[in-house]
């Protein structure tokens, strides 16, 4: 029973930090089927909603350099508040870290005895350091600046715009982590400060975000994934609490979200749904 109990409250990490998808991806879902779906699609950048809905990619930014980067960095803090999709997300958020925080002390202390999954998920402490989401977003960005040809007609290619979203994304996302540890002053299972949000979680969900809106989310799976993977280690490490990863995956895919809120794919969007015990991820199709 213990070892079963142990694999379930480790599911449940996973899935309530990483989000369940609750349709297949071929399911056609309809807008008109969740109204609500409307406040996670891009932001219009002119025309209707509609025409909003049915554009494929929305064009790269005209330049990605460095004034271009603190430049679009100061409009992202400006904007992450005034976004409807932003409180919407991180009211879920707080609401499932709410639902969950009972079983914090509870979930840790059965989780430190389970030695095979601190094992298997050793490996997501370092995929998800705020400096090795960084890094790889500033590799990205420098390959693409300096190292590859800008698209004809443009001063940018799409793996610098990346590696430009990227760095905003986690620019804003440490920023706030940050601010909230500080002011939370939560400790961690071990007695330290400073446990809430999980910096690993709301890094790793907000590179995912940025990526589900370049490529779609066919080729986003795998690091939303990697994000949930790199949650349940934090718990294993016994250096947070279910609750903190909860709202810290909810604070990513909030950051994530806003930086690249005029860029990608709009015939797809995700957004977070409440069920029974829990949120989770829903998708909407517009073919």
């Amino acid at each position: 029973m213990r070892a079963l109990k142990i694999i379930a409250a480790t599911a449940l990490a996973v899935v309530l930090s990483s989000g369940a998808w609750t349709g297949a991806a071929a399911q056609e879902i309809g807008l008109s089927s969740a109204p609500y779906a409307r406040l996670f699609l891009n932001d219009p950048p002119a025309g209707s909603l509609a025409q909003a809905v049915g554009a494929q990619k929305s064009p790269q930014p005209e330049h990605t350099g460095l004034s271009a980067l603190v430049h679009a960095t100061g409009s992202d803090f400006v904007t992450f508040p005034k976004r409807k999709s932003t409180w919407v997300i991180l009211g879920m958020g707080g609401a499932a870290a709410l639902l969950v925080h009972p079983w914090d002390r509870e979930l840790n202390n059965e989780l430190q005895e389970a030695d095979t999954l601190k094992t298997v998920l050793t490996p997501g402490k370092y995929l998800g350091y705020g400096w090795v989401q960084m890094g790889a977003a500033v590799g990205l960005y420098a390959i693409g600046r300096y190292a590859m040809k800008p698209d004809e007609g443009t001063h940018t290619n799409r793996w610098s715009h990346l590696g430009f979203d990227l760095l905003r994304a986690q620019i804003m996302t440490q920023a706030f982590t940050y601010g909230i540890k500080y002011a939370a002053q939560r400790d961690r299972p071990t007695g330290e400060c400073c446990a809430f949000p999980s910096g690993h979680a709301s890094v790793t969900f907000a590179t995912a975000s940025v990526i589900e809106r370049h490529f779609g989310y066919r080729a986003s799976w795998p690091m939303f994934l990697i994000a949930g993977y790199v949650s349940a280690s934090r718990l294993t490490d016994n250096r947070h609490y279910l609750s903190d990863v909860v709202f810290g995956s909810a604070l990513g895919i909030a950051s994530g979200w806003t930086v690249v809120g005029r860029h990608g794919r709009d015939t797809f969007t995700m957004y977070p749904v409440p069920v029974r015990g829990g949120v989770a991820i829903a998708g909407a199709v517009n073919p």
